[in-house]
């Protein structure tokens, strides 16, 4: 099931452009994130998160 999501970037760009460069990305950040590199550098930012969570 497809969710539409409408954000407003404050941006003369139409959406379909926006879109469109979304879509030309995507590809390449799923990649990385499925990458060795990229799942450790998620760890790493999910621990920060929580020790600033806890921080406060």
């Amino acid at each position: 099931m497809k969710k539409e999501v409408k954000i407003d970037l404050m941006s003369e760009l139409p959406e379909h452009e926006i879109e469109a460069l979304a879509k030309c990305f995507l590809p390449d950040i799923l990649d990385y994130f499925n990458s060795e590199e990229g799942k450790k550098e998620f760890e790493e930012w999910k621990k920060n998160r929580i020790d600033k969570v806890s921080d406060k």
